[in-house]
């Protein structure tokens, strides 16, 4: 049974929850998708994925999601309570071997719109990954970026980027890195929509705590959103997980994608035979995370992904 905390928790959700006048793009127009992208950084397009294509995914997040809680039925989560990370419950830090997730590689309106963000088709995938929450969720997570400077005392192990005369950092470059997240289920007021703070890509600010973080950020969220959408995201904006007050799982897979000109370790996630069945643009896009052709690939679900 619900507390009264949890039941005036989802009446204001319900009522106040929200982005005010979220703008949902069709496809078609790139231009429109790459201006609001680079303003607010994050743009939501919907009918990215036709309607077979959105069940088809909605099974495969079902099924890795079923492996995942088997290992974690108190619920505790990997990114919080009854919360997780698709790609932080992989072996290989991917559900790349998966073929729903193989799938997005090859979405037309997806691979238009990241072009056009980044001028260029040689982009690379970093990983294919996303994340869940479950009903019960009923924290926020904290406002955190994807991508960080390179620091000395080792907590960037991942050396985002370093200038040594100190006068730039990630923020004042043109976009690095970008999640596209696809949209199995409708995103609700009440099923934990990803909260974004339009236009804090390039803010040099600190990141408010949740101590401190204002109110109107806590309902900052990019919702209502339908199934089959996808919402593309710089991943340097400021974002964070709100609550699942409804009775089912959200859930957002993602392709994450590195700029022509940007890298970091990227970890196989990919075999070798799987990756010589997709289409020569998606083994293009893999390139970088297909393992070779002598090794196994050791795939599962875990709790902590090495």
């Amino acid at each position: 049974m619900d507390t009264a905390e949890i039941v005036a928790l989802r009446e204001r959700l319900d009522a106040e929850n929200g982005i005010k006048g979220l703008s949902i793009l069709e496809p078609g127009d790139a231009r429109h998708a790459v201006e609001l992208f680079r303003r607010d950084g994050f743009v939501v397009i919907a009918n990215a994925l036709n309607s077979e294509q959105t069940e088809i995914l909605a099974r495969g997040c079902k099924a890795v999601i079923a492996e995942i809680l088997a290992l974690d039925q108190d619920h505790a989560g990997n990114r919080g309570s009854h919360r997780y990370s698709f790609g932080g419950s992989s072996l290989t830090r991917s559900q790349l071997h998966r073929p729903e997730w193989q799938m997005l590689l090859d979405i037309p309106v997806v691979n238009e719109v990241v072009t056009a963000i980044f001028e260029s088709e040689d982009y690379v995938l970093r990983a294919a990954s996303g994340d869940f929450c479950l009903p019960g969720a009923v924290g926020y997570q904290p406002l955190h970026s994807d991508v960080q400077d390179w620091r000395t005392d080792g907590r960037t192990p991942f050396s985002a980027f370093h200038d040594p005369r100190r006068q730039l950092t990630i923020r004042d470059l043109p976009c690095p890195y970008v999640a596209v997240n696809f949209l199995p289920q409708d995103v609700t007021r009440l099923n934990g929509p990803t909260r974004q703070i339009p236009g804090t890509q390039h803010s040099r600010v600190p990141i408010p705590s949740l101590a401190d973080e204002p109110e109107w950020m806590r309902l900052s969220t990019v919702c209502p959103a339908p199934a089959g959408a996808v919402m593309v995201r710089d991943v340097r904006a400021w974002h964070g997980g709100t609550p699942n007050v409804s009775d089912a799982v959200r859930a957002i897979p993602n392709l994450e994608l590195y700029a022509p000109w940007f890298r970091e370790p990227i970890v196989p996630g990919i075999a070798y035979r799987d990756y010589t069945m997709l289409s020569e643009r998606a083994q293009r896009l893999v390139r970088h995370c297909v393992a070779d052709s002598s090794e196994t690939l050791l795939t599962g679900a875990t709790l902590r992904a090495p």
